[in-house]
């Protein structure tokens, strides 16, 4: 049992054995607390069960918790790679109690997990604890039978957490492993603890105060317990190394990328293979929880670690990509307790691949630059932060990559001036950007939320409704009442609007009251989550806080948007069916007039594969199923099948659609989802896919109409083909052919056109030449102005003037909409003695144009400046004359 997979397992089973219910980690992306980029904790998902914001039907549970520490206040990414226990990514294994039991049960647990289930030895096991905490310190000797020098009191706060400075607080006590003293290091609380001897294994929190303002006011009414023990170091432990890159999954991770990189995985490439195995898990499980490389927030940190393994693959000889070649070596060692990896591994492949070959288009102009920049330096000495900026803005360098590059040679990077570089430019952005005018700040909508409470949607089963004005804002502040002409936003108490969220537009409409008040509503927003604001212009009247009011939506354009909704909800599983099963969505626009549907794929769909999905969900509109929706929690969402989009805070309930039947009868779609559906799927009438597109990496954008919208487009292009088969004096069905067949035509003038202007060009023209060749600085020489000829033609036609000349040069300058191209050859018993490069060089500098090249029998370049195509065959035929005199 100590193959890390079966140490993960045993962990749960323990607990689950001990009645803690089995809670699956969370996804990477916090779900409950907006202050973190990423999970970093086992604790972080049950954050608001501690606090009692939320319950459970459990009081006890145990998890294995993905986490990455690599961006904000916990970042290890600089470390990674060269210390023995840093990581971008972990597993957190844990036991939680939540007001059920307390310190002794904890200890209890913990030391016969340890001790008994796995074997370690008690003596090499030593405990801290808060220095003021004696009853952890006698439950140790207790339970335990540690002696009082291994219950060791720690003064400072690293033995006491809290969750930010109010809330839950309490000790802690560390449990180490003693690897023994063949290893360097003191035991925690002595001068030399940071040394690799006594290495931290499990921590143990007991939360039993509540703090205000960092000071300890109370203790909590149901005392709790969260641990969390690394995986990665206890497999250490049980596999018998002191280096968590020596267990048996990243020993498996780094034999791969020594064999893809024929390179020794020891030495001088230790690091950099220790790199690219801790940033593969890393990216591909950030990939599989939704999250993509961009440039900024989440999405750069992956982006950042994607490119520092990169360069390290790039260190290590790669010359190709090479991260998404070990994604299978990841799924084998980690797919069975992450099924996500599996379900992903298409589009990790895809993400890795895309980035590393748009990353390495600028590696090496990057490495080359800060090559230059670093050129006498000493060691000690320090890269500007202009320059570091430079390779961020310019190369896509991270700063954290620039610093990486630089360690080896003990340089360090000018992170203020960095700083300042990156302010500037933001500060020039925002002063470029023009605003769209006063808005309510974020404090006054959360002020107004703890006053007003949240909106009650009354939008899913009625198109009208009544309710209480319970504040105006107008140009960003409260007011008590607006007049004819304000646009004001009204919050009421109640709506049937639907706010804008989830992708689908508001609700439009009118307010209106007895007294006499009109506004029309142009868009309904949805503010925290919970507050619905109807953005309205006073045509009558006037509104005032207080007054009851009536709300009836625009009922057409909520039927449009219905429709469109329901078609997204057709169109994800169409292209899950037809693409596949990594397909998610990233994105979408539901509004009146057409929907647009953003999808996690790699690659641009074939028409045939668009078609196949409009096919699809077309027959269902034709079967014209019901449309179903549901309240229940989200395990039993999931566990029906339903898809959750990721990103989505969902609470203890939550609203399941489901529409369309296949063959068999099953379900065709379930979705978590908010907003408004059609009741029937033939009310969408039609489905039309008219555009497919990229919107970024890995994800593709699908544009499609319905109902009338869809009709009309339909419409137009009939009218288009029915205008086409006039102007061609054919019947609509004759169309294509016909068409066809002046593409065909046209191709075979083209072709006849350009043998034309080929011959006019070898048998006469402009720029001071006869058509025959001439004898200039002792060679033969043909050179002539080519007006219309295509740039595309030139080599050709000098090639044949070559062939004319017999031996010599051959230039020709071709004039197309006043730009000129220009092509130089010299014949095979000329190369070495006359250059058409060279030559070249001379005409596309009297062009006004810049570089050119090819090789020494054969050139091309051109200018801006056709007018002076005639001077260019001049300074061709004078840089051969002066090469006779110079001879």
């Amino acid at each position: 049992m100590t193959a890390t997979n079966d140490i993960r397992r045993s962990f749960l089973d323990y607990f689950g054995s001990a009645g803690h219910q089995i809670v699956p980690s969370a996804p990477l992306v916090p779900q409950n607390d907006p202050t973190l980029m990423f999970v970093n904790a086992g604790m972080v998902p049950f954050k608001n069960v501690f606090t009692g914001l939320e319950t459970r039907p459990y009081s006890t549970a145990t998890s294995s918790q993905k986490c990455v520490r690599a961006g904000g206040k916990h970042n290890d990414l600089d470390n990674v790679g060269y210390t023995a226990r840093h990581h971008t990514f972990f597993e957190m294994l844990g036991n939680f109690s939540f007001g059920d039991y307390f310190k002794e049960q904890a200890i209890t647990h913990a030391w016969t997990l340890l001790t008994k289930e796995w074997g370690l030895p008690a003596d090499r096991l030593t405990a801290t604890v808060f220095h003021t905490d004696d009853q952890a310190f006698d439950l140790w000797k207790k339970i335990a039978g540690l002696p009082d020098h291994r219950i060791i009191r720690i003064p400072t706060k690293d033995n006491f957490w809290a969750m930010g400075s109010d809330g839950p607080c309490g000790p802690c006590s560390e449990i180490f492993y003693d690897h023994g003293e063949h290893i360097a290091g003191g035991p925690p609380g002595s001068p030399d603890e940071d040394g690799d001897r006594f290495v931290e294994i499990w921590n143990l929190v007991f939360m039993q105060h509540v703090q205000e303002a960092d000071a300890i006011v109370g203790d909590l009414p149901r005392p709790s317990i969260d641990t969390g023990m690394g995986l990665e170091r206890v497999a250490a432990v049980l596999q018998g190394v002191t280096d968590n890159y020596d267990t048996d999954t990243f020993k498996a991770l780094i034999a791969a990328s020594g064999a893809l990189t024929h390179t020794h995985t020891a030495g001088d490439n230790q690091a950099s293979h220790r790199v690219i195995a801790d940033h593969l898990r890393c990216s591909g499980f950030l990939v599989a929880d939704g999250v993509l490389p961009a440039n900024e927030g989440r999405g750069y940190v992956l982006r950042r670690i994607m490119r520092r393994a990169m360069r390290h693959a790039h260190l290590l000889g790669a010359k190709e990509p090479l991260m998404h070649r070990l994604v299978p070596a990841l799924v084998a060692e980690m797919g069975v307790a992450y099924p996500e990896l599996i379900r992903a591994q298409p589009l990790i492949e895809a993400t890795l691949r895309q980035e590393e070959t748009r990353f390495r288009q600028t590696l090496d102009k990057g490495l080359r630059l800060l090559d230059d920049a670093t050129t006498g330096m000493r060691p000690g000495d320090t890269l500007s932060g202009d320059t570091a900026f430079r390779l961020y803005d310019t190369y896509g360098f991270p700063y954290d990559l620039t610093e990486d590059a630089l360690r080896a040679q003990d340089f360090k990077v000018d992170r203020t001036g960095f700083d300042a570089a990156m302010a500037e430019q933001k500060r020039a952005a925002r002063a470029a950007w023009k605003g769209s005018g006063a808005k309510a700040s974020d404090e006054l909508w959360f002020d107004l939320v703890e006053e007003v409470g949240a909106t009650e949607f009354t939008g899913y089963s009625s198109d009208v409704g009544e309710g209480v004005v319970l504040a105006l804002i107008k140009d960003g502040t409260r007011v008590d009442h607006a007049g004819i002409g304000d646009t004001v936003d009204v919050i009421v108490n109640q709506t049937p609007f639907y706010g804008e969220s989830g992708g689908q537009v508001g609700d439009a409409g009118l307010i209106s009251s007895d007294n006499g008040v009109r506004a029309d509503v142009a868009e309904t927003s949805k503010q925290l989550g919970k507050l619905f604001v109807h953005h309205a212009t006073i045509a009558a009247g006037e509104l005032k806080v207080g007054d009851t009011v009536k709300l009836a939506i625009d009922v057409a354009r909520r039927a449009a948007i219905r429709a469109n909704h329901s078609a997204t909800h057709l169109l994800h599983e169409a292209l899950r069916q037809k693409i596949g099963t990594h397909v998610a969505q990233k994105g979408s626009l539901v509004a009146p007039e057409r929907l647009r549907f953003d999808v996690s794929h790699n690659s641009a769909m074939t028409s045939e594969e668009l078609a196949e999905a409009e096919r699809a969900v077309n027959a269902q509109i034709r079967r014209n199923g019901s449309v179903e929706t549901r309240l229940m929690t989200p395990d039993e969402a999931i566990a029906e099948g339903a898809m959750a989009l990721f990103g989505e805070k969902y609470g203890d309930e939550v609203r399941v659609v489901s529409m369309g039947a296949e063959d068999d009868g099953k379900t065709y779609s379930i979705e978590l989802c908010g907003g408004t559906h059609v009741r029937a799927l033939g009310d969408i009438g039609v489905f039309k896919i008219v555009g497919e597109s990229a919107v970024s990496s890995g994800v593709r954008r699908v544009e499609a109409l319905t109902g009338e919208a869809a009709r009309q487009w339909l419409n137009a292009r009939d009218e288009k083909l029915r205008e086409a088969a006039a102007t061609l004096k054919a019947s609509p069905d004759e169309v294509p052919a016909r068409v066809a067949a002046l593409v065909e035509d046209r191709r075979r003038l083209e072709r006849e056109l350009a043998e034309a202007k080929k011959a006019l060009a070898l048998g006469g023209g402009s720029g001071g030449a006869a058509a025959g060749p001439e004898t200039v600085g002792g060679v033969g020489f043909v050179g002539q102005v080519l007006d219309g000829f295509e740039a595309k033609g030139l080599r050709g036609a000098v090639d044949e003037a070559k062939a004319r000349v017999g031996s010599g040069v051959a230039a020709l300058v071709a004039v197309n909409d006043g730009r000129a191209s220009v092509a130089v050859g010299v014949t095979g018993d000329l190369v070495g003695k006359i250059s058409a490069v060279e030559l070249l060089r001379q005409a596309v500098a009297v062009l006004g144009g810049q570089g050119g090249g090819g090789r020494p029998d054969m050139a091309q370049g051109g200018g801006p400046d056709g007018d002076k195509a005639a001077d260019a065959i001049a300074a061709i035929r004078a840089a051969l004359e002066a090469r006779t005199v110079a001879a």
